[in-house]
C-alpha cells in the first residue's frame, strides 16, 4: 500500500521551546492517526504545520495526490496549497465557527467547496447539499437558515458537511468533540465513526481525549514536550502502555 502522507523530521521552535522535534510518521489510505497529548505538547503546532499554516525550521512533508503526484507540501506555491486544501484536503476545527462562514446560509457553507471543485449547476449544487445535510443528521429543511441558528453539535456537523461534500483524500482534525456537552460528544463521534467507515476517509486527529481516539483512531502517537514518546495500534498502546507519560494519560482517563 502506498503512503498517502509523509512527514519527516519536523522540527519548530519557538525561542528555546521545541515544540516539534524530530516528528516523523507515515500516513496510508483509509488510516486514522491519533495524536494525543496534554496542552503545549506540541499535537496542535504538528496539525497546523502539517496544513501549511506556520513555517517549520527543518523537516518536510510529501503528500501522494490524487494523479498520483509527491507533492512537497511545505515548498508548494501559496496557491496550490490553498486549492489544495478546498479539494482533496479538509480541516475540521475545534470551533466550527472558524471552519463556517456564519453570514451565508447552511446549503451555501456545503456549495462553496462544491464551486471549488467545479460544480457550476444550481440544482446539481442544492441536491448534493441537501444529500450531505441528511448525511449528518441536520434536516434539509434548515438547508437556507444561517448557522448562526444552530446549535453547537449542529454547526460541528455542518462543518464535516461542508470538508467531505468534495469528498478529500485527507481530513486534519483539532479536537472536533471540544467545548461540546457529553450527550453531543457521543453523538457526534457515532456519527464521525460511521463517515469514517463509509467513506474509508485518511484522518489525522489531533485530541486530548483518549476515549475519541480509542473509538476512532487505528493508529496513535503519544506527544509530550514537543516529542512523540510512544506510537502504535490504538489498541495496543492503550491497553499496554509502555512510556510512563501515556500509562499517566491512560490512568487519569479511567479516573472516574
Amino acid at each position: 500500500m502506498k503512503t498517502l502522507l509523509k512527514v519527516n523530521q519536523l522540527n519548530k521552535c519557538y525561542g528555546s521551546i521545541r515544540a516539534c522535534n524530530d516528528i516523523s510518521f507515515e500516513l496510508f489510505p483509509a488510516q486514522v492517526l491519533g495524536i494525543v497529548g496534554e496542552s503545549g505538547s506540541g499535537k496542535s503546532t504538528l496539525l497546523s504545520a502539517i496544513a501549511g499554516n506556520l513555517s517549520i525550521d527543518a523537516g518536510n512533508i510529501t503528500y501522494l495526490n490524487s494523479k498520483s503526484e509527491n507533492l512537497e507540501i511545505l515548498t508548494m506555491p501559496e496557491p496550490k496549497r490553498r486549492a489544495l486544501m478546498r479539494t482533496e484536503w479538509g480541516f475540521v476545527r475545534q470551533n466550527p465557527r472558524d471552519g463556517l462562514r456564519m453570514k451565508v446560509s447552511a446549503g451555501a457553507n456545503i456549495g462553496e467547496r462544491l464551486l471549488d471543485v467545479g460544480v457550476r449547476h444550481y440544482g446539481n449544487i442544492r441536491e448534493e447539499a441537501a444529500r450531505w445535510l441528511r448525511e449528518v443528521e441536520i434536516d434539509p429543511v434548515r438547508m437556507d437558515d444561517l448557522p448562526t441558528t444552530f446549535s453547537g453539535g449542529m454547526q460541528q456537523r455542518l462543518q464535516l458537511a461542508r470538508v467531505l461534500v468534495t469528498r478529500p483524500r485527507l481530513i486534519l482534525m483539532d479536537e472536533p468533540t471540544g467545548g461540546l456537552d457529553v450527550s453531543v460528544q457521543a453523538r457526534l463521534l457515532d456519527l464521525l465513526r460511521s463517515l469514517v467507515r463509509s467513506f474509508g476517509l485518511s484522518v489525522i486527529l489531533v485530541t486530548h481525549d483518549i476515549g475519541v481516539v480509542r473509538l476512532l483512531a487505528h493508529r496513535l502517537l503519544v506527544m509530550q514536550k514537543g516529542q512523540v514518546v510512544e506510537s502504535g495500534l490504538t489498541d495496543q498502546v492503550l491497553d499496554d502502555p509502555q512510556h510512563p507519560y501515556t500509562q499517566l494519560l491512560v490512568s487519569a482517563a479511567l479516573m472516574p
